[in-house]
């Protein structure tokens, strides 16, 4: 029997997990918030039932010391010791264009990783900490690093350059790499076993639709595009991202509000997106309760946002020649039929049509949403990234 733990290393947050690969069923899960903090806690979910504990955690090393005390330790524990863990999978944000797949993380890797900090400052130092604290802890159990990016990685040159000076690339590797690359693969696979096709010659629109949120052209099983850049702030409005905008507008806005890099970098990525154009409100079910209110800056702020997710289906469908499957996943993207609904009205002409009363019904869980004559398919298909990176780590650590 496979035990193996996911984790997902954030700049103050570790989630977690723990696998039984024989019937790929989730024995327990839970995460560690506020690192750092003196009022960190950590969250434990076990048989239908979340548990809540609080003791100060200083660091990574000391978060993960914690996971595995609680793993094997007291009333929550499922394990009788460490020895019965085989692997550990993690989630690793920004891999550039070292990495196009996953792989078994070695010294040779996380150098490799690392000079990919540049690129994601906030996240990708929290993965090796995340990495080195198990290492310390169980320093033979076999690691797997998971990119977020490696999905993205088949991308042609003129979908993920930008219109820069070449050497700008050459010389910092600016281009567009996306994210949520673990998602996108995942639900594409996925919603081709769920209706019975092949990948092979069907052209995918994924649409992972959360706080953060990106859609990706997928054909014959590959990743063809994808509306995050060179770091998650481009494409889709997002809870409190701008997606994209004007470059001039960045600059605008530094002169006029005397900011430095990290005070338009905090403006686009802290404080605008729904948040910024509701002016309070960053979750999709605040902008609905606020539109039900009457506020019609959360009716504003709803309307872009379908706006934007219908443009970036017109624009896939257009770089793929057609479109087969378009699927939604992720918090909104699963559970919120309203953001379904004015993602695909008014493309009806494309063949999109989808029939309100299955959209209505549908809550997290797999379905097909399309009408009966629409010659596209729609579906919800939720997400499951821990699964997807405990599978390529079985199947790295067989």
């Amino acid at each position: 029997m496979k035990k193996i733990l996911v984790l997902n290393c954030g700049s103050s947050s570790i989630k977690y997990a723990l696998y039984d690969m024989t019937d790929q069923s989730v024995i327990t899960s839970g995460g560690i918030e506020k690192i750092g903090l003196p009022d960190s806690f950590i969250t434990v979910k076990l048989n239908g039932e979340k548990h809540k504990m609080e003791k100060p955690v200083k660091e990574h090393t000391a978060g993960v010391q914690w996971i595995f005390e609680v793993l094997t330790q007291g009333e929550y524990a499922v394990l009788k010791s460490l020895d019965e863990l085989d692997a550990v999978g993690h989630r690793m944000v920004h891999g550039g264009e070292k990495f196009n797949k996953s792989v078994l993380l070695t010294p040779e890797v996380m150098e490799a990783f690392a000079a990919c900090n540049d690129l994601a400052p906030l996240h990708n130092p929290a993965n090796i900490k995340g990495v080195n604290a198990v290492t310390a802890l169980l320093p033979n159990i076999p690691q797997v690093g998971v990119f977020d990016t490696a999905f993205h990685q088949t991308m042609p040159d003129y979908a993920y350059m930008y219109a820069l000076p070449y050497e700008l690339y050459t010389k910092y590797g600016v281009r567009r790499y996306g994210f949520h690359g673990t998602s996108h693969r995942y639900v594409s696979q996925r919603v081709c076993e769920f209706l019975g096709v092949k990948p092979e010659g069907k052209r995918i629109i994924t649409c992972h639709i959360g706080n953060g949120a990106s859609i990706a052209a997928v054909k014959d099983g590959k990743c063809v595009d994808t509306s995050m850049g060179l770091t998650p702030l481009e494409g889709l409005i997002m809870g409190t991202r701008s997606g994209d905008i004007d470059a001039g507008a960045v600059t605008f806005l530094m002169d006029k509000l005397n900011l430095d890099t990290k005070g338009i970098s905090n403006l686009l990525n802290k404080q605008s997106g729904l948040l910024g154009v509701s002016e309070g409100f960053s979750d999709f079910r605040d902008i609905l309760a606020g539109i039900a209110n009457g506020n019609d800056k959360a009716r504003l702020a709803k309307d872009m946002y379908c706006y934007r997710i219908k443009k970036y289906i017109g624009e896939y469908a257009a770089a793929m020649g057609g479109v087969d499957i378009i699927l939604f996943t992720g918090g909104a993207g699963e559970n919120q039929y309203e953001v379904r609904e004015g993602a695909t009205q008014g493309l009806e002409f494309m063949g999109i049509k989808l029939d309100d009363a299955k959209n209505k019904a549908c809550r997290a869980k797999e379905a097909i949403l399309s009408a009966d004559d629409s010659k596209v398919v729609i579906c919800c298909i939720p997400t499951d990234e821990e699964l997807m990176i405990a599978l390529d780590t079985l199947e790295l650590t067989k």
